[in-house]
């Protein structure tokens, strides 16, 4: 556990997650006069609860002291131990109320990724999907809790808590109701998974996806590129400067992935698989048969939905054969 004061009202309590490649995640503790509250508690375990413990001790507070807690979306190691305490102390956890359809598939739909199954056949990554469809649940995934939250955040609402307000931003994109909380007066963003200060955040990981992930995150990624003055402060990695910068970093590298896929349509590669294939993947440029399962369905699902942008853009043209969308230029 490391604890981090960034403000007078706010503080850093970095938590460990149970994952390779993405070991600690960020919660926000926020200090009005009238009442605290937790943004993304973390990966429901007790490692979690020991350091969120710990953290909250430094601070002269305990779970009796949190008035609720706030998560920017769904996903494991953001909302799950917020539903545990949710249950275990009572206090209700709020959640962006576009992801409520993927909170239903959880208990609905069965297998690691169902939807993303028929996605990739569509994709023409035939092989793929069928490797996709035997995978089970992960271990550590199979009890999660993924109770429905006690209230939904809407876009724009405030929350007061006593000479502190937060704001909240519907960012639709890495799921389809993730949220960014404004700190009102303090100039700061926190900014879940949507801006990340390292990496590009995954539109294709949500138990319920929507074919339009890439056009709500390129829109919401220019709403934070019009809060010029605010700090970013992310769910993953190292606090940082100026969120509308990252975000513009952010715009600029879908931008190029835009072009890339064009030429590769226009160069005769119609499928999201084919592309894909003939692209390169993560900052050593790795082929996409040296990328791991799932890494290789969220690529093959990326150049899918930056093709519907293009689609919709009048830039490419799809039709269908045999169930796989097929491109080409227009």
């Amino acid at each position: 556990m490391t604890l981090t004061r960034i403000t007078d009202r706010v503080t850093l309590i970095q938590l460990p997650l149970p994952l390779e490649g993405l070991t600690s995640v960020n919660c926000y503790v926020l200090r009005g006069d009238s009442e605290a509250v937790l943004v993304d508690p973390g990966w429901s375990s007790p490692e979690t609860e020991r350091a969120l413990l710990d953290g909250l001790g430094e601070l002269g507070l305990g779970p009796a002291d949190i008035g609720r807690v706030l998560t920017t979306h769904h996903h494991w190691d953001h909302y799950t131990q917020a539903i545990t305490w949710q249950g275990k102390h009572g206090i209700p956890v709020h959640l962006g109320r576009g992801d409520a359809p993927s909170i239903e598939a959880w208990h609905s739909l069965d297998g690691a990724f169902p939807r993303q199954v028929g996605l990739l056949r569509r994709a023409g990554a035939h092989g793929l999907a069928a490797e996709v469809e035997a995978m089970p649940a992960e271990v550590h995934e199979q009890d999660m809790d993924f109770d429905l939250p006690a209230g939904w955040i809407d876009d724009g609402a405030e929350i007061d808590l006593g000479g502190l307000v937060v704001r909240a931003h519907a960012t639709p994109g890495h799921t389809r109701g993730h949220v960014c909380f404004e700190v009102v007066g303090e100039d700061l963003l926190l900014s879940g998974d949507h801006v990340l200060p390292r990496i590009t955040p995954s539109i294709a990981y949500e138990r319920e996806p929507s074919e339009d992930s890439l056009t709500s995150y390129l829109g919401s990624l220019r709403l934070v590129a019009d809060l010029p003055g605010a700090r970013l402060l992310p769910a993953h990695g190292a606090i940082g400067d100026s969120a509308a910068q990252r975000a513009k970093e952010l715009i600029a590298h879908h931008d190029e992935r835009l072009d890339v896929i064009r030429s590769l349509v226009v160069s005769g590669h119609a499928t999201a698989h084919d592309i894909a294939a003939a692209m390169t993947w993560t900052r050593r440029e790795r082929r996409l048969d040296d990328l791991d399962l799932v890494h290789r369905m969220t690529a093959v699902l990326e150049v899918a939905a930056h093709l519907t942008v293009l689609t919709h853009d009048g830039i490419v043209a799809r039709t269908t054969d045999e169930g796989v969308a097929q491109y080409a230029a227009m």
